[in-house]
């Protein structure tokens, strides 16, 4: 549980973050976004999203320098207080970006996970870490895959409902395809230079990491 003498503002909790352990999603998703940053040997990752800090931990325990944000002061809190010796920031996609660079330098990889489908404007998110990245930098993003084969079997079992929770406070808002995916990346001044499927079998994947390159100016 939180630590009761953690203030809290209400108004900035969407999502249910109670403690440190990692999210389900973790289990799947963490392995292929840690396989990709192993290959780019960033220097200073930003985790955009960061919740509870686990990705951030699991970064720094691999020795990368790694900061994280999120607009959810709930998980922030947690997050400090698991791993103090870590910096996280209460902002979100929707803030300056000079903000952040107010303390911190531009980065080398924003990494964002199971984050840009809660989003009602997902593109605020790939122009915040455009703002954040250095000219070349990456952004990796991961979000449940939606396909056809997927979308069908959803609809014939009758799971579309519990797949979708639409009674889910904070849930799910958009559902990307690989192609939507990729077009948002392209949309907003990233070139879409990975796909993989992660989680279950081909084409009914949990979800997708897709990692772009930010274009030059």
């Amino acid at each position: 549980m939180t630590d009761s003498t953690i203030q809290i503002d209400e108004t900035r909790t969407v999502y249910d973050w109670t403690n440190a352990e990692a999210p389900h999603s973790c289990n799947y998703v963490t392995p292929k976004v840690m396989e990709c940053i192993g290959a780019l040997k960033p220097s200073l990752i930003l985790d955009m999203g960061a919740g509870n800090g686990i990705l951030c931990a699991d970064l720094n325990r691999a020795g990368y320098d790694v900061v994280g944000t999120d607009y959810d002061e709930v998980g922030i809190a947690i997050a400090r207080q698991a791993y103090p010796q870590l910096p996280f920031y209460t902002f979100g996609v929707q803030d300056d970006p000079a903000l952040l660079l107010k303390t911190e330098a531009k980065f080398d990889l924003v990494v964002s996970t199971e984050v840009v489908e809660h989003l009602y404007n997902p593109h605020q998110l790939f122009t915040y870490a455009s703002g954040v990245l250095k000219e070349g930098g990456y952004l990796l993003v991961t979000t449940p895959y939606h396909g056809y084969w997927k979308n069908l079997m959803l609809a014939v079992f009758d799971k579309w409902d519990e797949h979708h929770a639409p009674l889910w406070y904070g849930g799910h808002v958009k559902f990307f395809s690989k192609q939507s995916l990729r077009q948002l990346f392209a949309d907003t001044g990233f070139d879409p230079i990975e796909f993989h499927g992660v989680g279950r079998l081909p084409y009914l994947w949990k979800s997708m990491v897709v990692l772009g390159r930010k274009r030059s100016q």
